[in-house]
């Protein structure tokens, strides 16, 4: 460990929070709160691109406000790489997280203007201060334990409880004030749950102790001044580019935006994964690894590029073609996306479970295989969509069950490949190239969410007869992409078991 780690790891008589470090209190909340208002977004940003200017929309069309939707949620992944960056070499992981905090509020404050002028100006600081946050709050968890603390599979595990707690709190508060009462005030209820994590940050700073308090690797005074400069210059460039856009100077199509930032993430993706293969001096176990790896990030790719319907596409399904009509009340088309959530935290204890028994079976997949499985069963959710879909064609509200029944298959779906995902990463990536694989892994995020975002520009409310056969297409393509990594991964089960062999034992083993 670093001087920086160790002087963080906790001493087993902290156990101020239900057993653990009083640290992950702090943690634990102030993530509850960040989570609110980025789900708060997600439940609000396509309703509100669509709404007409009658309901104080901003009268987008669907395939814009959905480009900008994947735009904006693929960059908050990307955003976490240099986030990671800065906190490393620069500001150390407590003052990022902060800092991180205060342009998430402030851009949620932005958005609460009434002004459409301003929403993207808004729009960019809350995707930069998550950059800055996201990744550092959930570094600083793992650097409350020490190597061998028992406690922090249990730590994270609290941990992402408060995840799941904050996006319910977002799609419930921030969904209700911005379909009910005003767009703007759903934003603006997203700043104030930023600003009261803020508060309980720093006023409980100190449980964190020496964790990230200074970077880890920091870089000389020159460098420091270097990397100083280049961040305020493309800070400039941004604001220089927004200016532009907003006096109409600079017309930006967001389709085509969307469409050239897939592919240049894409590249790059295939440019960092295919250098580390090839230039890092890699043996021959370790290339096999990394092919069994690159299953699992193209099986990720896919995933989230159907999963990510629900804040586009599913979220539009809902206030449009959904009978929301509870007694008197009208219930938010936002709050369907509390079903995920909700599962979660249901089925998590089980699919744990799961695959501790398979393994004392002697049954355990490979993770490829595993991935495989999630991506299809993720599928079959928009088979159901399909069916729903054609009842809304014939003009029919379809009862919510069609709604929660996807959102349930794709739960399912996200907890046979989100943590496992997770896990090969840590498990297949060359040990000294560890954290640069977790950065191309976030890619796959990136990649996913811009994808999503494209697809659900073929959501017409206009031509709603079309609308079955675009759930069918994204089935069958997932499925399909599903079954091609199940094959492949028969054969990458023998590369994943090279793990534990010493290189020169591998060194002859034919592909």
């Amino acid at each position: 460990m670093t001087n920086a780690t160790a002087s963080a790891a906790a001493n087993p008589a902290d156990s101020g929070f239900f057993g653990h470090p009083k640290g992950l209190s702090t943690l634990f909340f102030t993530e509850m709160w960040e989570r609110m208002s980025y789900y708060g977004m997600r439940a609000l940003l396509v309703l509100f691109m669509t709404a007409s200017l009658q309901q104080e929309g901003l009268a987008f069309t669907v395939a814009t406000a959905t480009a900008i939707y994947g735009l904006y949620t693929g960059s908050v992944y990307f955003l976490g790489l240099p986030g990671g960056w800065i906190a490393d070499r620069l500001l150390g992981g407590q003052r990022t997280v902060f800092w991180g905090g205060v342009i998430i509020m402030c851009g949620h404050i932005v958005l609460a203007i009434p002004s459409s002028s301003t929403f993207f100006i808004g729009l960019i600081l809350v995707a930069s201060g998550t950059g800055l946050l996201k990744p550092n709050i959930s570094a600083l968890v793992g650097q409350l334990y020490s190597d061998d603390d028992v406690r922090r599979d249990g730590g994270y595990a609290l941990y992402y409880m408060g995840i799941n707690m904050g996006s319910v709190l977002g799609y419930t508060i921030c969904g209700y004030f911005g379909e009910n009462v005003g767009w703007h005030w759903g934003f603006g209820a997203a700043a104030v749950g930023m600003a009261v994590g803020l508060i309980q940050y720093r006023r409980t700073i100190d449980n964190l102790g020496g964790a990230s308090l200074a970077p880890e690797v920091p870089l000389s005074p020159a460098g420091a001044r270097k990397a100083w400069m280049g961040i305020w210059a493309a800070v400039a460039a941004v604001a220089v580019i927004t200016g532009l856009a907003l006096t109409g100077k600079l017309t930006i199509n967001a389709v085509a935006l969307a469409q050239y930032t897939a592919i240049v993430f894409t590249l790059i993706f295939f440019a960092y994964y295919g250098f580390i293969y090839f230039k890092g001096n890699l043996s021959d176990a370790e290339k096999k690894r990394l092919w069994a790896l690159f299953l699992v990030c193209i099986a990720s790719a896919c995933f989230w590029s159907g999963f990510e319907q629900a804040g586009s596409s599913l979220n539009l399904f809902g206030r449009d073609y959904t009978d929301r009509i509870i007694g008197s009340f009208e219930m938010p088309a936002s709050w369907f996306q509390n079903v995920n959530p909700m599962f979660i935290v249901i089925l998590s204890p089980f699919f744990a479970a799961l695959w501790i028994n398979l393994g004392k079976r002697m049954v355990s997949p490979s993770y490829g295989m595993k991935c495989a499985i999630g991506l299809i069963i993720m599928a079959s959710g928009f088979i159901v969509m399909f069916f729903a879909a054609q009842y809304a064609a014939q003009g029919l509200k379809v009862a919510p069950y069609w709604l929660i029944t996807t959102y349930f298959l794709h739960t399912v779906g996200e907890l046979c490949l989100s943590p496992v995902a997770l896990s090969a990463v840590s498990k297949l990536s060359p040990k000294r190239f560890a954290g640069q694989m977790m950065g191309v892994f976030v890619l796959t995020y990136s990649i996913g969410n811009i994808i999503s975002g494209l697809l659900a520009g073929n959501f017409d409310p206009n031509n709603v007869e079309e609308l079955p056969n675009l759930y069918l297409q994204i089935s069958l393509f997932s499925i399909g992409i599903g079954i091609i990594i199940a094959l492949i991964s028969l054969k990458a089960k023998q590369w994943e078991g090279l793990g534990g062999k010493p290189a020169v034992a591998v060194a002859t083993d034919t592909p």
